[in-house]
């Protein structure tokens, strides 16, 4: 700003001297070179000088406002335009019947907020919007995108100093890392194989109903038809992803062993404990809700032997995920019955019809309660009024 004012005003050294030669000159032709006073001269460059330092001034104040006058009001590269300071806009998927969200990470990244106090707004974008890296979830603060899950966390952990990690020691800040690893980079992928492999079971398993997810008015049956569709043509690149990743290539039985020897070794780490060090949840325990409540949540119609082993065999797994549920989603019942995003936000109160009809009543008595006093007063003036008549009638038979 102060570069672009200094090259439209000339500075103030050299604005004195050219005013100052300028009077001079007017000086010396008014009056003759040699003919005017040394005095007057003086006198006039004097004048000059702070005429020119208050021009000088006006000309930098001017300049200081056609600048900010120019300057473009900021643009931000954000699907919600009319956001609210420091509120965090969460996109994701769409809500279920039987959990918050299909996708872990998505889960993930609410049940963090929740945990961290951080006030948050999910949109209802009817899994339109995907990130400038093509992911869900993805987050909008103060008109910045924010994607990756993992990179979300770390980047609010640090602006609002929330880090539920803070009380662990170096040892477990390793384990925990490796833990979460080894959900997210091998159980995830597991519990992925076996969506890619049957698709109608996803749909039925977490009751997903299309119309609502996707915003359409479209029949159930029509969407599902879609789906398949769809789906079926990812297959092949989802095949593709997960062979690449490693775990495509083995048998379905080999896959559901790997699954199982996950479960254990999370069990064992937990052991007791009410969270996996100690009492308080860590990002670990954030983590690991966020992928086991898709194992555990499925509906019992759909056949998942990875489900049902944690079930029998891992029942402390379960009883983590329940505690989880009750710390962080007290709301759970009426995001799963309403289907409601924004369950967490306090909704405005409906008029009370029965208040209002309560005022009404209580109107109408004090109304018949003043009609009747009305009516008294009106009877005692009449008997007023027959009572002076009389007294007059006698005063003029006397």
């Amino acid at each position: 700003m102060a570069s672009e004012v200094s090259q439209e005003v000339p500075s103030t050294e050299n604005k004195v001297v050219e005013e100052s030669e300028t009077v001079a000159s007017a000086v010396t032709t008014e009056g003759g070179a040699s003919d005017k006073p040394t005095e007057n001269v003086e006198a006039a460059t004097d004048n000059a000088q702070e005429k020119s330092v208050e021009d000088t001034k006006k000309d930098s104040e001017n300049a200081t406002l056609t600048n900010n006058k120019s300057e473009p009001a900021p643009k931000f590269c954000v699907h919600k335009t009319n956001f609210e300071k420091d509120v965090i806009y969460l996109y994701q998927f769409s809500r279920t019947p039987l959990l918050p969200s299909l996708s872990p990470y998505c889960l993930k990244v609410e049940t963090w907020l929740r945990l961290a106090g951080l006030k948050y707004e999910n949109v209802d974008h009817k899994m339109r919007f995907r990130s400038k890296k093509g992911q869900l979830p993805f987050i909008e603060l103060n008109g910045e995108e924010i994607a990756d899950s993992a990179i979300i966390i770390k980047e609010l952990s640090a602006r609002y100093e929330k880090n539920l990690d803070a009380g662990l020691t170096s040892e477990q800040r390793n384990v925990s890392y490796a833990m979460i690893a080894m959900l997210e980079n091998h159980l995830i992928w597991i519990i992925f194989y076996w969506r890619a492999k049957y698709p109608d079971n996803v749909l039925k398993g977490y009751k997903v109903n299309l119309q609502h997810a996707l915003g359409l008015r479209l029949p159930n049956s029509i969407l599902n038809f879609f789906f398949k569709i769809t789906f079926g043509r990812k297959w092949f690149q989802g095949t593709k992803k997960l062979k690449a990743h490693g775990i495509g290539v083995h048998s379905a039985e080999e896959i559901e062993e790997f699954g199982k020897n996950d479960l254990k070794v999370l069990s064992e780490m937990l052991d007791c404990k009410p969270f996996f060090f100690g009492d308080e949840p860590t990002t670990l325990d954030v983590v690991a809700f966020a992928v086991l409540s898709q194992l555990h949540y499925l509906s019992k119609d759909i056949t998942y032997p990875l489900r049902d082993f944690m079930t029998e065999k891992c029942p402390n797994l379960v009883g983590h995920v329940s505690r989880m549920k009750e710390k962080c989603f007290p709301d759970w019942d009426e995001i799963c019955t309403k289907l409601d995003l924004n369950a967490h936000i306090p909704k405005p109160e409906p008029e009370n019809k029965e208040g209002k009809e309560g005022e009404l009543e209580k109107s109408n008595e004090q109304d018949t309660e003043a009609d009747k006093i009305e009516k008294e007063l009106e009877k005692d003036k009449s008997n007023e009024k027959e009572i002076a008549e009389e007294n007059k009638e006698k005063e003029e038979a006397k």
